[in-house]
């Protein structure tokens, strides 16, 4: 007799009877006449709970698990990548979905460059300081099929970033310039591709400088793990000229072919999962996302929550602004109906309206706090963080336009290590500067930082009458400079002191107010003329002052070395007496830096 094989099934925590149907793979009078067996009477639109619809399930002969989505717990990218991951080894009613490919690289070997050629737009050239300061994701088409490119940045500060466009590809383009060749970027992307094992194609780039060389490239990837197929290996390698549109045919090709091998599928029956890429406040929109689907579908009309955020899909549009009645695996979004812009990296999933109420009771997110974003800290608590630290502060309040340069500024600011002084973020959010802002900065003694915003007009003007600074950048190095050289303003300086020599006191010739002439001995190194003067009586030091003038053989003279006599005018109200020991040395204030 053949093995019959149990299907198995994922169900979330309520479910409706036609998407129930949906997921069982069964037409919907199968499952309402299985329903009234058990004495359910429900219409297609009606909520089973999931301990219902698992004995339905059971008694169909599926497997039943519930999907791992939490509705009191935060999802995060590591819960979904194992939920992925279950869902891949699951197999069950898996469709193929477009490859996400993110491309990595040394900075200006021409990511950026690559990346706008793929997608017909200039945006290298219009991008302040030439660094990719967003992170975006759209999609091209090859051979009637899609491919999804995730955008991270590509400066080296931006570490952290780069590793979660990886986390969330399926293949990486590893960029190298072939006048340039491996470099320690380059390095470090090679050292985490393979440590995830993750499929990767390498773009030998600029291939039309006159100083380039490929096999000097090829070799330096084989010195780093990296064999390409004609020096014997599997990686696939195209080689490209961004600028001059040469060869993307090909590299596009290559990611369609390894795309192939692999095989990328998802559930779309299922509700949706995505990441979020970055988020920005629209004047007219309100919180606007952009979110990769990663598995699952997203439909307008549907509760989601995304971190602290929650809301309902009042607007989809994809890459380029168009309006989608829904969205599929591998589909980058703009999502409009969340009720606060949510943080880069937090998970969207969908709820139901239960749940959701549920969950604005647990995180206390009832109120709106529409544009909050970040960790804003009341008036109270800014001073008691102040006075129990021994650490000098500087109070920000940092503004940007999206989560993703908030992001890569705090993660630049959070390189700079110190025991004495450091930033204290007073409030971070997207947005323009507002009214606001310019209170909360008057109350806690803050700068407000800008990037790439504007200030609205009733800021601006009680930021001038209330003395509240406001600066505003477009380049986000030029920011964190400034910061950077406010702490070091802070900073206590350094004072070294160099010490030279001691002599004993034999004689006392004159006391003044503050002054005194003495003679004594020289017993260890030298005395000399404006040094600074330690006097020392039984071992302790009781006074300080300066040595004015000096005198050897009553002659006037700059020095006077060990086992010498001298004479010496002092400066200070300390009253020496013979047999104290006068210690003779200089002090050199320094300004310390990060």
């Amino acid at each position: 007799m053949a093995e019959i094989r149990i299907k198995k099934i994922n169900l979330p925590a309520t479910v409706t009877v036609k998407r129930f149907g949906e997921i069982l793979g069964l037409p919907l009078g199968t499952v309402i006449a299985e329903l009234m067996k058990n004495g359910i009477l429900a219409t297609i639109n009606e909520q089973i709970d999931f301990e219902t619809a698992s004995i339905i399930a059971q008694d169909l002969g599926y497997e039943v698990r519930e999907e791992a989505v939490e509705t009191g717990e935060t999802m995060t990218l590591e819960k979904l990548i194992d939920i992925l991951k279950k869902e891949k080894e699951s197999d069950t009613g898996l469709q193929s979905r477009p490859p996400i490919v993110t491309i990595l690289g040394h900075v200006d070997h021409g990511k950026t460059t690559l990346l706008d050629t793929i997608r017909k737009a200039s945006v290298a050239a219009k991008e302040s300081g030439g660094i990719t300061q967003h992170i975006s994701a759209y999609q091209a088409k090859k051979k009637g099929r899609l491919i999804t490119f995730v955008d991270t940045p590509g400066h080296e500060a931006f570490s952290a970033m780069r590793e979660r466009g990886v986390s969330i590809a399926d293949i990486a383009v590893l960029v190298v310039a072939a006048d340039d060749g491996v470099r320690p970027q380059t390095k470090e992307v090679i050292e985490y591709l393979l440590a995830k094992k993750i499929p990767t194609i390498v773009a030998i780039n600029k291939i039309d400088k006159p100083e380039a060389n490929v096999q000097r490239v090829k070799q330096g990837l084989a010195e780093n793990n990296i064999l390409v197929e004609d020096w014997g290996g599997q990686i696939l390698v195209s080689e490209v000229s961004a600028k001059q549109n040469v060869g993307i045919d090909g590299l596009l090709e290559n990611i369609l072919l390894v795309a192939e091998v692999e095989d990328f599928k998802a559930d779309f029956k299922r509700d949706a999962l995505g990441v979020v890429l970055e988020s920005h406040l629209d004047p007219q929109k309100g919180p606007v996302a952009t979110v990769l689907i990663k598995t699952g579908t997203l439909k307008e009309g549907q509760d989601i929550i995304a971190g602290a955020s929650h809301g309902r899909v009042r607007r989809i549009e994809d890459f380029t602004g168009k309006r989608l009645a829904e969205a599929g695996p591998s589909t980058p979004i703009g999502l409009i109906g969340l009720n606060a812009a949510p943080n880069t990296n937090d998970i969207l999933q969908v709820v139901t309206g239960k749940s959701l109420t549920k969950l604005e009771v647990l995180r206390g997110t009832s109120k709106s706090q529409t544009g909050k974003l970040g960790d804003s800290l009341n008036a109270q608590k800014i001073y008691k963080t102040i006075e129990d630290g021994k650490i000098k502060k500087l109070n920000i309040i940092l503004k940007s336009d999206v989560q993703g340069s908030l992001e890569a500024i705090q993660q630049i600011l959070g390189e700079m290590k110190s025991d004495e002084v450091a930033v204290n973020y007073i409030s971070r959010g997207v947005g323009n500067v507002t009214e606001s802002d310019v209170r909360l900065a008057q109350t806690s003694g803050a700068i407000i930082f800008s990037f790439n915003i504007e200030t609205t007009p009733v800021a601006k003007r009680l930021a001038e009458t209330s003395g509240v600074e406001i600066k505003h950048y477009r380049i986000i190095y030029e920011l964190v400079e400034d910061i950077k050289n406010r702490l070091v303003e802070m900073l206590p300086p350094t004072i070294e002191r160099t010490d030279f020599g001691k002599m004993n006191v034999l004689a006392v010739f004159k006391t003044g107010k503050k002054d005194m002439i003495v003679g004594g001995k020289v017993v260890s190194g030298k005395i000399t003329k404006g040094c600074l003067i330690d006097v020392i009586r039984n071992n302790n030091a009781i006074g300080k002052g300066r040595l004015a003038n000096l005198q050897q053989n009553k002659v006037d003279v700059d020095e006077v070395i060990q086992n010498n006599e001298c004479g010496i005018t002092f400066d200070g109200e300390t009253k020496i007496k013979e047999g104290d020991t006068l210690a003779c040395y200089t002090e050199e204030v320094k300004k310390k830096t990060l």
